[in-house]
């Protein structure tokens, strides 16, 4: 009996300095998510001026794809290195995506910090989930030109709306965008508060990725997911 309470304890300490770190990271988790798998890419073990290990350019809508590399910046969330989509064409419909290799949850937490730079067009960045191919997935993004969040579904290459908010997204600073999304249900969150709640089942499952949108030149950095069992 003494045993099994000590090792009740050990657990439930072991609980409280996980979601301690992870807070620090900007986000907050439960015991069920802990259960999961983890996957967290901070770029900074990569090569500047190369594409960052672990992942897959894809490609939805018109004009030129996208090419990413790992960035060495100052004053990066984790130093030293960033991920960036570097070909800036202007096309309005074009949205260069960065999938993470082997991922294909269900029921997961994912988030990421973004810094939009510039863009004539669009200076936005987004956080894609259940990711079956480059025409069919979900995408909570932020833009900076239009200060506003939105939550789309790509099916069959073709975006609609969900949900959207809008609010002030500073060009030039560090922002969080992280989803909770289980069975149908989405949560979003923009710098930790939460700014969409809703439903939807078009996609049950996929992997998870950054995104971008025309001429936007943006920096990723710190890009966690957590899988939820």
């Amino acid at each position: 009996m003494k045993k099994k309470f000590i090792a009740t304890v050990i657990f439930f300490i072991g609980l409280f300095l996980v979601s301690y770190a992870h807070a620090q990271q900007g986000q907050k988790i439960t015991g069920s998510e802990i259960l999961g798998e983890r996957k967290e890419s901070y770029f900074d073990d990569d090569k500047d001026g190369e594409p960052p290990r672990g992942f897959q350019s894809a490609f939805t809508g018109k004009g030129e794809s996208g090419h990413w590399v790992v960035k060495k910046i100052e004053h990066a969330p984790s130093a030293d290195n960033v991920v960036v989509q570097t070909k800036l064409d202007d096309t309005g419909y074009r949205f260069p995506l960065l999938i993470m290799d082997g991922v294909a949850y269900r029921d997961a937490m994912a988030f990421v910090k973004f810094r939009a730079i510039s863009g004539d067009v669009d200076q936005a960045g987004g956080l894609v989930f259940r990711y079956k191919d480059s025409n069919n997935y979900y995408v909570f993004r932020a833009n900076a030109k239009e200060n506003n969040v939105r939550l789309y579904k790509v099916v069959d290459g073709n975006r609609s709306q969900i949900s959207g908010k809008d609010l002030k997204v500073k060009l030039n600073e560090w922002h969080l965008l992280k989803v909770v999304y289980r069975g149908d249900k989405v949560q979003c969150f923009f710098n930790n508060a939460k700014v969409i709640e809703t439903a939807d089942d078009t996609f049950d499952s996929g992997s998870v990725g950054l995104w971008t949108k025309a001429d936007s030149y943006t920096f990723f950095d710190d890009f966690v997911v957590q899988e939820s069992k």
